[in-house]
């Protein structure tokens, strides 16, 4: 009877494998594969032992039963560790394997020393074999091992029940082979039986461990992710080795290219030149890392994201994995959308234009408005502003001076500004008809700091800081000199803004050849020798040569004049 019960359980263990083997995939851990494959062998060891006609077979057997008794504990261990999502150093996990085979060689030793069993004899009772020993030392250090590993496990689990991403389904369902095997086994030796309790807890185990693989499918979200991603067809998968030898696809991308269809495992790339051509511009922007901007490819209407890795087996590389998803209808409001803020961008640049240039003309609009108060300029803002324009296309043949084209555009459009400050000038003062007094002088002076004031006040807020600086600029200092005798605030060198130094030139300039109320235009040879030694003086010295290159377009343009 005692018989038919270790066969049974063998016969339905023996099952329970076979079961786990259908059910087997690559993410069943090779702890669970040992656990049942070891269990069974553990479960045949019993019909062995009960069956032996003699000590050295009954011994034999024995040593088969302990392959169970040591090594699934450890396996269990592991088990509940992976699950737990508990990672064991690699040198504890080398020094618990080793213990574990120490202790298992001490009992291969059985009935040759007395370190695993002091004494050891067989009888038989009720019709099989039952072995009566005496425990040795490396016996007590096997029950020291696997209380140390039920410890552990018991640890592992009641840590993981404050863990939010693993069931605690399955952490209850871990207990229960632990909790049966240390009962059946330390059970077993208490109870003075013919009959083991092992290996009914191991067939226990077995459907335990079958329910906990269930869970651990179902929760184990990165293979579930990954399998649904490949059985519903919404990505293509494509592998080549590092030779181009085409290895396997999925449905989808055999879909995308149909090539892969005919294709055999082994297959150079370069059969298909359209693959081959993919295939290698795609490796060569992985490979330098140039993945700023997506990778797409476009084929028959359709648009796809491309996304390269290695194919990795066992943290070895052996060749490349193209991913290709399906992103054709984003692809599409992507494209209506950059054409929406194409025609957007249109239509706010041509309506920034037309602000723009109702802004230079209210502005323009000012400066002739405070040019008409001073009956002795007539003319002097488009003429400074030419001089500008004619000066800069100097600076700007060699640009020695390294200046920008916008820099350049900016002080040619601020030039008519300069004297904005004008118009907080007294008409008194500002129609005068001959010179100024000291007092009326002072007072003039202050047109400088008015006008920057009223440029600031009139750019506050535009989007263009480098016109609304260079402007202000212009109107607060082209009246001051290189040496600090101008004004307002009595600058020196190039703490005077380019602009301003630009803006003087041209404003001093215009006022010795024109004609005014109060003086006849001056001729250019004295008007020149004036500007000549104001150089290092009034003027930026460095400035001289474009003056002087500029000189006989000057002349010729106030020439035109009359």
């Amino acid at each position: 009877m005692v018989l038919l019960y270790y066969e049974i359980v063998f016969l339905l263990s023996l099952g329970l494998t076979i079961l786990y083997s259908f059910f087997w995939n690559k993410r069943f851990g090779v702890h669970f594969t040992l656990i049942f494959i070891i269990t069974t062998f553990t479960d045949l060891g019993y019909i062995f032992l009960a069956e032996a006609e003699s000590l050295d077979s009954a011994l034999t057997a024995q040593k088969l039963i302990y392959l169970g008794a040591c090594f699934p504990i450890l396996l269990i261990m592991l088990c509940i560790f992976s699950v737990c999502r508990i990672r064991l150093n690699k040198w504890l996990r080398a020094l618990l394997i080793t213990i574990d085979l120490f202790v298992y060689m001490g009992a291969l030793t059985m009935g040759k020393n007395e370190l695993f069993y002091k004494n050891v004899t067989y009888t038989t009772k009720n019709g099989i074999t039952v072995l009566e020993k005496d425990y040795g030392v490396l016996h007590h250090l096997f029950y020291a091992m696997v209380i140390l590993y039920v410890m552990m496990c018991f640890a592992a689990l009641v840590y993981s029940l404050r863990k939010k991403d693993i069931s605690n389904k399955t952490i209850y369902l871990m207990f229960l082979p632990v909790l049966l095997t240390f009962a059946a086994f330390f059970g077993g030796r208490l109870y003075e039986g013919t009959v083991e309790l092992v290996p009914i807890s191991y067939l226990i185990a077995q459907v335990i461990y079958l329910i906990i693989i269930h869970h651990i499918c179902l929760y184990d979200i990165d293979d579930t992710v990954a399998d649904s991603l490949v059985q519903n067809g919404t990505t293509g998968f494509i592998s080549f080795d590092f030779k181009r030898n085409y290895l396997a696809s999925n449905e989808t991308a055999k879909r995308i290219f149909p090539i892969l269809n005919d294709m055999k495992v082994d297959e150079p790339v370069d059969a298909d030149p359209e693959l081959s051509s993919a295939v290698e511009a795609w490796i060569k922007r992985f490979e330098t890392g140039a993945d700023n901007e997506k990778m797409l490819y476009e084929t028959n209407g359709r648009t796809y994201i491309v996304e390269v890795a290695y194919l990795c087996i066992v943290n070895r590389k052996y060749g490349y994995q193209f991913y290709l998803t399906d992103d054709t209808r984003n692809q599409e409001y992507i494209s209506l959308l950059d054409r929406y803020n194409a025609d957007l961008r249109t239509e706010v640049a041509e309506k920034t234009a037309d602000i723009l240039e109702m802004h230079n003309k209210l502005i323009l609009s000012m400066a002739v408005m405070v040019e008409s108060r001073d009956n002795s300029t007539g003319g002097h803002i488009r003429r400074t502003s030419d001089v500008v324009r004619m000066l800069i296309n100097e600076m700007m043949k060699e640009n020695e001076l390294g200046l920008t084209e916008t820099f350049c555009r900016n002080l040619i459009k601020a030039a008519p500004m300069h004297d904005l400050g004008k118009i907080a000038v007294d008409d008194a003062i500002l129609r005068k008809p001959g010179r100024f007094t000291d007092e009326e002088y002072e007072k003039m002076k202050a047109h400088a700091a008015e006008g920057a004031r009223i440029v600031h006040n009139v750019l506050e807020g535009t989007d263009d800081m480098e016109f609304h600086i260079i402007a202000e600029n212009v109107a607060h200092y082209h009246h001051e000199r290189w040496d600090g005798s101008g004004y307002p605030e009595k600058l020196t060198g190039e703490n005077i803004p380019l602009e301003a130094r630009i803006m003087a030139i041209a404003d001093v300039y215009d006022a010795l050849v024109s004609k005014r109320v109060y003086k006849e235009k001056m001729p250019f040879e004295d008007a020149d020798r004036i500007i000549m030694e104001g150089m290092g003086k009034h003027f930026d010295k460095r400035l001289e040569k474009y003056y002087v290159s500029a000189r006989p377009a000057l002349e010729a343009y106030y020439s035109s004049l009359g």
